[in-house]
Parts: C-alpha cells; sequence; structure tokens
C-alpha cells in the first residue's frame, strides 16, 4: 500500500535518493484538457502517478534537462515562460514497445529544445544501462546527438535501442506498484494512424521532484 499522507516519506524515494539519484513524477490524466468559460482546464480521467529514478551519476547532463523540464524551474530565455512537461502529452504510444511524451512544444513529436541554450544536446554514457526491461526511462532522438526534450518509457526489453538511445532513469516503484501500473494504463489506451497517436490525450496534469 502507499504511505498516507502525513505518515512520513515513502521508503522506495528515500532509497533511489540515497542512492545519489533524484526522483520526479508524472500524475497522468486520459483526457480533458479543454478550457471553460472561466479558464480553468478539464483534468480528464485521472489514471495514476508515475515516479522515476533518474540515474543522475551515470547521466547528469541528460537528467537535469529532464528535471528541470519536470519542476518548471526552465523558462524560454525570450518570454521567461517556464517550460516543461506540465500539460503536455504522450504523442505516440505502441503496446508491447513504449509509450513517448516530452513535446511539449507541438506535443506530436517534433518539437526539440533543451535547458542548454540550443535545440538539442549530446549523448551522454550510452552503454551504462540497458532496455533490458519494462520500465526503462530513455532519450528519444532522430540520430546521435540529437537528445531534446522528447523520451520514452520501454513497456518491454527493447534491446536493438541499446548504444542509439540514452537511457538514464527507470520506473520506481514502491509495494502498491502504482507507477509501473500507470504505465501500463497509459499503453492500453486505443490509438489511431500511423503515427500511433492515442485517440484520447494521455496528458501529464502535475509533476515535478519528490
Amino acid at each position: 500500500m502507499q504511505n498516507p499522507v502525513g505518515s512520513g516519506p515513502d521508503p522506495a524515494v528515500m532509497e533511489a535518493i540515497n542512492r545519489g539519484n533524484r526522483v520526479v513524477f508524472f500524475d497522468v490524466a486520459l483526457g480533458g484538457g479543454a478550457e471553460d468559460g472561466d479558464g480553468d482546464g478539464d483534468e480528464g480521467k485521472p489514471l495514476g502517478r508515475i515516479k522515476l529514478e533518474l540515474f543522475v551519476g551515470d547521466c547528469p547532463r541528460t537528467c537535469e534537462n529532464f528535471r528541470q523540464f519536470c519542476t518548471g524551474e526552465h523558462a524560454d530565455p525570450a518570454t521567461r515562460v517556464p517550460l516543461g512537461y506540465k500539460n503536455s502529452t504522450f504523442h505516440r504510444v505502441i503496446k508491447d514497445f513504449m509509450i513517448q511524451g516530452g513535446d511539449f512544444l507541438n506535443n506530436d513529436g517534433t518539437g526539440k529544445t533543451c535547458i542548454y541554450g540550443t535545440s538539442t544536446f549530446n549523448d551522454e554514457n550510452l552503454t551504462a544501462h540497458k532496455h533490458d526491461r519494462a520500465g526503462m526511462l530513455s532519450m528519444a532522438n532522430s540520430g546521435p546527438n540529437s537528445n531534446g526534450c522528447q523520451f520514452y518509457i520501454t513497456c518491454k526489453n527493447a534491446e536493438w535501442l541499446d548504444g542509439k538511445h540514452v537511457v538514464f532513469g527507470k520506473v520506481l516503484d514502491d509495494a502498491s506498484g502504482e507507477s509501473m501500473m500507470t504505465v501500463r494504463k497509459c499503453e492500453a489506451v486505443p490509438t489511431k494512424g500511423g503515427a500511433n497517436q492515442p485517440r484520447y490525450p494521455v496528458r501529464i496534469v502535475q509533476c515535478g521532484e519528490l
């Protein structure tokens, strides 16, 4: 069971932090997002929380880029508007493979940006971790040294991606198994077209660091 509110820190999170890593989260909902007349958005149907342990010792630049997009710390240099994953979508879902998100610019897989003043940054430590099971967190790219803001979470092992994409974290579960169960709920959403776009938006309604 999850720790009730007020019962103390999540042991799984504390263990990850004690390993020297950082932990972030996504609260995910199905549908919603349309604003009504007073500017409030429909939150949709909650699917659960995905907690992610970031391997900061092995991939510090990749993890910091991802972490800041989770917390909203990074802002557009021109407008100073916070940039990040809140209210973005998982725009690509392939059952028995992965769920892909992070394109908060266009929400269709074409957007690229990073916190380092460029649209992309270089690969970092392609050999430390592998796509050897479900729940691995990895950078989406369009070839070598083209990392930006997009990422994916594996739904099973995908060894053919080893050495081509930076694996920089993993789904972190406590005894309840909520995080991976939430990934499975996202994986099960029906898709349409060749781009494997979910028929209903799979949205990150809140995110941050634990």
